[in-house]
């Protein structure tokens, strides 16, 4: 029990509480955006973030993942809180988590292994668009104190690492949002700050039940709602735990994560916060900053709501370019540039899906779409791909008799090819198909197989196949007509 602690919570404590403090003070601007976006006080991100955060880090999959308010759930909130109101959001975050819960238990996580590597590189490249283009507004029309205290954050978050002993000690984007909030207070330089994002709690959460009536015209508005945050924040959540498993080196548990999601949403909801997830931009920074384990997103989620609660009017005064400083360097370190410098040496294909995904992402602001897209081509292209490696040889025996040699996997676009691959005009007594190579996937597949033995029957010729395996087999009993008798006599107008 000891070892199992020491090796997910404690085994990095400097690491990760540091890290989480540079992800607390990252998640405010955030959180309140967020919030502004789905239509409700900041105080709701605020605490949806602090309660996802705390509970994701007990229950979750992915140790060092942090989940929080985001921006793809809150687009999909706003038509409710508009129509409805808080207290059915409130609702629908507490049946999302049910929903997540019960995807869990089914295993869906696993469908993760579909989602291919192009796809994840084009969802990583999106987010890093996306993120930078988050901090454009606070980089326009605004004074050069702005851009001075941005350059010189970029310059503290990039060189403090080069500093032999103290960019090893602290984690330089922590060092860049303390300096920069010192200077500006020491100077007085009049620069947005997060208070001027929105006004910061200052009272803790409490537990409440949704204040909707408990009938089935609610469950009729909300389940649509749920059900897309659910899916979203599961998409978003896997994908963001793949990432951070190739930058730790590390396996995560998918269902795990799935049914962690859903603790910690049925969480936020008693709680008064928005439904949430796992964030890339976040746990991007927290492992950047050092952070490895299960402390780091407790530390996020602990120091965010002692920060906003008790420690508001410091916090209020920390300025929005230190933290747009951290944002750019986030963008630039989830960018995959080697996708861009290997474009011409992958398969074009590959290229294609990454470059698909990236555009509907940016365009459409929806995560859950271009990952959609980008599977949905990754296997057009693979079922493409494959469909072309199939052979088929003949050789003509002593006997007169044609047999034909199957190699290759046959299904719905390869049967065709198949079909296409005999030759029903020459004059034989026999034909002998060997299927000892191939494999019959689908009805499709079946179907041709019928439409070639039906075709050499009606010119006469007897046709023997050998060599099926099991798995086809098991479909040519099960779908194929040319082995009934009475199917093959209805078929050929007899």
């Amino acid at each position: 029990m000891l070892s199992s602690l020491k090796q997910t919570w404690f085994f990095n404590v400097r690491g990760d509480v540091l890290a989480g403090l540079v992800v607390a003070l990252a998640l405010i601007p955030e959180a309140i955006a967020f919030s502004i976006i789905a239509g409700v006080d900041p105080k709701i991100g605020l605490y949806a973030s602090f309660s996802m955060a705390v509970v994701i880090a007990f229950a979750g999959g992915r140790p060092g993942m942090i989940s929080a308010a985001t921006g793809a759930m809150a687009l999909l909130m706003v038509t409710l809180v508009k129509e409805h109101g808080l207290q059915y959001l409130l609702a629908a975050t507490l049946l999302c988590g049910l929903l997540q819960i019960i995807i869990g238990y089914l295993r869906l996580g696993e469908l993760m292994r579909f989602v291919s590597r192009s796809v994840v590189t084009g969802f990583v490249n999106a987010l890093a668009i996306l993120i930078f283009m988050a901090q454009l507004p606070e980089l326009t029309n605004v004074t050069w104190h702005v851009y001075a205290m941005t350059a010189a954050g970029l310059g503290i978050i990039y060189l403090l690492p080069l500093v032999p002993v103290v960019g090893k000690l602290l984690p330089s984007p922590l060092v860049c949002i303390v300096s920069l909030t010192i200077i500006a207070i020491a100077f007085g330089i009049d620069v947005r700050t997060v208070g001027d994002m929105g006004e910061l709690p200052d009272t803790l959460p409490v537990f409440l039940w949704p204040d909707v009536p408990l009938n089935l015209e609610t469950l009729a508005i909300i389940f649509p709602y749920s059900l897309s945050l659910a899916i979203v924040g599961l998409l978003e959540s896997m994908m963001t735990a793949t990432i951070v498993d190739d930058l730790t080196d590390t396996k995560s548990d998918k269902n795990r994560e799935c049914k962690g999601q859903g603790l910690a949403n049925i969480g936020t909801g008693l709680l008064g916060g928005m439904a949430g997830c796992a964030m890339i931009g976040q746990s991007v920074i927290n492992v950047k900053s050092g952070g490895r384990g299960r402390l780091s997103t407790l530390v996020a989620g602990v120091v965010l709501l002692i920060l906003v609660v008790f420690l508001g009017p410091w916090v209020s005064q920390i300025p929005m370019a230190a933290l747009v400083a951290v944002m750019i360097m986030v963008s630039i370190g989830t960018f995959s540039w080697a996708s861009i410098r290997d474009l011409n040496t992958l398969p074009k294909s590959s290229s294609l899906v990454m470059i698909a995904t990236v555009a509907v992402v940016v365009y459409s602001h929806n995560l859950a779409w271009g990952v959609l897209v980008g599977v949905l081509l990754s296997a057009l292209f693979f079922a493409n791909k494959v469909g072309q490696i199939l052979y088929v040889g003949s050789d003509k025996a002593a006997d007169g008799t044609r047999e034909y040699q199957v190699v290759g996997q046959v299904f719905f676009t390869s049967a065709e090819q198949f079909v296409a691959a005999f030759d029903f005009k020459e004059v034989l007594d026999r034909v002998r198909i060997d299927l000892s190579r191939a494999h019959f996937w689908d009805i499709t597949a079946i179907s041709a197989l019928d439409k070639v033995v039906l075709t050499f029957k009606r010119e006469g010729t007897e046709v023997e196949i050998i060599g099926l395996n099991e798995a086809s087999a098991t479909l040519v009993d099960r779908f194929a007509v040319h082995n009934d008798p009475k199917a093959v006599e209805k078929l050929m107008g007899h």
